[in-house]
């Protein structure tokens, strides 16, 4: 399995994202600072008064055409008026960097335009998820209808690549504070999860490209407009995969249904969730609580991760029970 989390130090990220900035412009050339670590490494650069977000992508986990497709789903969204990211030209005018290490490895950088906007939380009016599920109506709508260029490609999140060993974000079962008496539980859930999955199908109405990880975090809001970032890890997926994202780390909240709540009714606003998918949610939102549970195995050393406190495990395990004992929606205290 690829390393699931960038080994590089924060001394050798910014030696990195310094040489990125030797590719682009005189104007250009300024201040960086790291702002965060979690899949890639994200600086935010001050040059000729404005600012920019530079992205350093980790090794082993997108490929170039990858990164590219990306950037041409959002050049697509932005020309329909959905504010998102839109990346700058280096001098050669590419969009992404490959930049060489010193072991022979390479690394891609993008640079993007930055977005003014206030980053909603949960401690706002859950009415917040109401403009959270509208504005992914929006995207799903775009989606389902756009011609993808060819070369087109991007990351599958189906149920193997999500929750199997063999997942992208690593193995469920190394989530710290994990009891390996709790193991069967989970495991259970898995193999429910993949019935159900498997019953209900990926036909074009239900699975397509989305953005896979639209959370309140990745969410602007600014003079009454919905902006929408990070999209590092859209890709192909059941559509309402967007919902179990919305509330990704907080389902255990006891607000947590009424989140889901405000986001289908934000959804509902601009398109209709049929009976089918909103059959599946319950599926949907534990399958993303294990996912989850393997990313902070993998991720232990993430701020995020490490924010998550010794009780997220056992609470991950809680609402597998709930999900194998009843219909209820697996989320809540």
């Amino acid at each position: 399995m690829s390393e699931q989390y960038d080994t590089l130090s924060n001394q050798q990220l910014t030696m990195l994202a310094q040489q990125a900035l030797q590719c682009y412009p005189t104007a250009l050339q300024g201040e960086l600072r790291l702002l965060c670590r979690s899949e890639n490494a994200t600086f935010l650069l001050l040059a000729g008064g404005k600012r920019y977000a530079l992205r350093l992508h980790r090794g082993n986990y997108h490929a170039r055409a990858d990164i590219i497709s990306e950037l041409q789903w959002l050049d697509a969204l932005r020309e329909t008026g959905i504010m998102v990211p839109e990346a700058v030209p280096d001098l050669q005018g590419e969009p992404v960097l490959t930049l060489a290490l010193p072991d022979g490895g390479v690394r891609y950088a993008v640079l993007f335009h930055w977005i003014d906007g206030e980053m909603p939380t949960t401690d706002v009016d859950p009415k917040a998820f109401r403009q959270l599920g509208n504005i992914t109506a929006r995207l799903h709508q775009h989606s389902k209808t756009w011609h993808k260029p060819a070369g087109f490609q991007r990351i599958i999140w189906d149920h193997h690549t999500m929750v199997s060993a063999q997942s992208h974000w690593g193995r469920w079962q190394d989530a710290p504070n994990l009891k390996i008496a709790d193991h069967a539980v989970v495991e259970e859930a898995i193999a429910r999860i993949g019935h159900e999955l498997a019953d209900f199908g990926k036909n074009s109405d239900r699975y397509g490209l989305i953005h896979a990880d639209l959370r309140l975090t990745n969410l602007l809001l600014h003079k009454g407009e919905t902006r929408v970032i990070d999209f590092d890890d859209c890709g192909f997926s059941w559509y309402m995969h967007d919902l179990a994202a919305a509330i990704s780390f907080v389902e255990h909240h006891p607000r947590a249904e009424e989140w889901v709540e405000n986001w289908i009714h934000g959804y509902e606003q601009v398109a209709h969730i049929s009976d089918q998918e909103m059959a599946i949610v319950p599926t949907l939102l534990i399958q993303r609580r294990i996912q989850l549970t393997a990313w902070v195995g993998s991720h232990a050393e993430t701020e995020m991760a490490l924010s998550l406190g010794p009780q997220w495990a056992d609470h991950s395990v809680r609402l597998a029970r709930r999900y194998l004992e009843n219909s209820m929606l697996p989320v809540g205290a």
